[in-house]
């Protein structure tokens, strides 16, 4: 093992060294425009084997890695904000060939008006596009996920999505610890694709006209890819603690289980709530936190069983999900608990465009959790957390 200052962005591209995909094909935009350079440079100066495409634009990038992953090549790239919704219908795309691209988003808010700080608008706004979604904490996080992607990908056969906050991961320097080379090509193995479209000796079809008599079936078996994706991104967070001395779950719980509140988050958020939770156990509130890190699939069974025992229970949302009812992690979420808990659910929208979240701001989520949980009464299911 050996131990580096990296930010987020430095810390993808040095995993994608690691890895030394086939094919890279980028476009820059912030706050994701430095891991792209970055590795750029290594190929640059001949420490992969990657062939770079810089393309025109984001739609160019992701239908260049369609078509570097359809020709059986390991391919990556990364993206942010109106980055991520210029590739929207590639998003689709490659998601329906079951093409494993694995796409690390920084993330950033959607305009107008125009901002380039972090909100999760972005990853939230493609999350019915067919991507398994992760969202890590951390840069040390940022680094793990990316790498779990990959074999994450190539085993479900589906197209990955690593997440994490624009600037706050992406920008910050913290101390990462990475793999050994030969460790982790080990882990990730060579890449031997199924279907190709260089493989004359088994030739297959990508992407052809499908009419009403088979398209439902084809969406139904994506649907069906997804879920069995659940239990390949535990196997492999397992399989992966192995390694590095860090297991990864769908989920993971700080002080849950003699708690009686609970809040959801899932980004670099979960830091913050920690240190809320901390001060308000000292004041005799047992609250706690469960912090998600796989978003598609939404872990329904594992997210039941965390929170069977709370009275109540807040989720953040750093996205709006405008003319619905609350923010997209909380209708998930809400969803999934439906007639299986008797806990009440509120929703707080915060931190939209980089706004700070602050530990003050959380302990008011816990104080009025446990309001609710001591009267059962809840005034407002949805409320927005430090607006002016």
């Amino acid at each position: 093992m050996k131990v580096l200052g990296m930010n987020g962005d430095n810390a993808v591209a040095y995993a994608m060294k690691q890895i030394n995909p086939d094919v890279v094909a980028g476009y820059p935009i912030t706050p994701q425009t430095i891991a792209i350079e970055k590795f750029s440079e290594y190929v640059a100066d001949g420490e992969v084997d990657t062939e770079f495409i810089a393309t025109e634009s984001e739609h160019s990038a992701m239908s260049a890695c369609i078509g570097a992953s359809a020709a059986g090549g390991r391919v990556m790239t990364s993206t942010a904000s109106a980055g991520l919704a210029f590739m929207w219908e590639m998003l689709y795309i490659a998601a329906s060939l079951r093409l494993p691209i694995v796409m690390s988003v920084m993330n950033r808010a959607l305009s107008a008006p125009i901002n380039i700080h972090c909100d999760h608008s972005d990853s939230m706004g493609a999350r019915d596009s067919g991507w398994i979604q992760i969202h890590g904490e951390n840069v040390q996080e940022g680094y793990d996920n990316l790498i779990q992607a990959v074999k994450i990908a190539e085993s479900a056969r589906l197209p990955v999505m690593p997440c994490f906050d624009g600037f706050i991961v992406s920008h910050a320097v913290e101390r990462l610890e990475v793999l050994e080379n030969e460790k982790l090509k080990k882990f990730v193995g060579a890449y031997k694709p199924e279907h190709s479209l260089l493989d004359v000796e088994n030739p297959a079809t990508f992407g052809p006209f499908d009419m009403y008599d088979y398209y439902m079936e084809h969406k139904m078996q994506e649907h069906e890819a997804m879920k069995k994706a659940l239990k390949i991104v535990k196997d492999v967070g397992k399989e992966y603690e192995k390694i590095s001395g860090r297991g990864y779950d769908t989920l993971s719980k700080y002080r849950l289980d003699d708690a009686d509140i609970a809040l959801i988050a899932l980004g670099s958020t979960a830091g913050t709530a920690r240190d809320a939770v901390d001060s308000m156990r000292k004041k005799g509130i047992n609250a706690g936190l469960l912090k998600l890190r796989l978003f598609r699939p939404f872990p329904a069974e594992d997210v039941k069983n965390a929170l069977k025992n709370m009275k109540a229970a807040a989720v953040l949302d750093r996205s709006d999900s405008f003319g619905a009812f609350g923010g997209p992690v909380f209708s998930e979420l809400r969803s999934a608990l439906y007639k299986t808990s008797n806990v009440e659910i509120v929703n707080y929208i915060y931190g939209l465009g980089g706004r700070d979240i602050t530990s003050e701001h959380i302990k008011k989520v816990i104080s009025e959790l446990d309001g609710i949980s001591k009267t059962g009464k809840v005034k407002e299911y949805v409320q927005y957390l430090g607006v002016r």
